[in-house]
């Protein structure tokens, strides 16, 4: 629905008017400037998706018409349902969501926060000295058994046989 701060109103012309004094009567013609949304509640736009009109729900072929009576009225009622049904809604799911939400956001920040970062710093000043030990155990005790076993067993053939 369009509020009212962006209704400009306008003189509409009609035939037995002449068009020349019509305009010696307006105002010189400036440009309107629209107000400001103060209240954007979806400034990001996460829900885009959600912008459904009567149009992108309902359409009449060009071969079948209704009422224009009909039409409109249908028009108008589904807007209102639609605009009703989601306040009557939202009264009954918006708090208790908000405050589920709000518990959940915080007690993922607090452990963010006071356990996770910790952790991982903490990981940070123990591993490479971890790693350091764990390389010259690697170099120079796994890699010389491993060769040698290597060599030791380069000559050895498995033949399979089916019986």
């Amino acid at each position: 629905m369009i509020r009212d701060d962006y209704m400009v109103e306008c003189k509409i012309e009609t035939e037995d008017e002449d068009p020349k004094a019509a305009k010696s009567e307006l105002p010189d013609s400036t440009p309107v400037e629209i107000p400001p949304n103060t209240d954007p509640r979806d400034p990001r736009g996460i829900n885009q998706h959600l912008k459904l009109d009567f149009a992108d729900v309902l359409g009449e072929p060009s071969s079948f018409h209704s009422l224009d009576k009909v039409w409109t009225w249908s028009d108008i009622l589904f807007e209102a349902t639609k605009l009703w049904c989601y306040r009557i809604t939202s009264v009954f799911c918006a708090i208790p969501v908000s405050i589920v939400t709000g518990i959940l956001f915080a007690l993922v920040t607090c452990l963010h926060i006071w356990c996770l970062v910790p952790f991982v710093r903490i990981c940070m000043v123990i591993v490479p000295p971890i790693q350091y030990c764990w390389e010259n155990f690697l170099d120079n005790i796994i890699a010389p058994c491993s060769d040698s076993m290597g060599r030791c067993g380069h000559r050895v053939y498995m033949t399979i046989f089916k019986k």
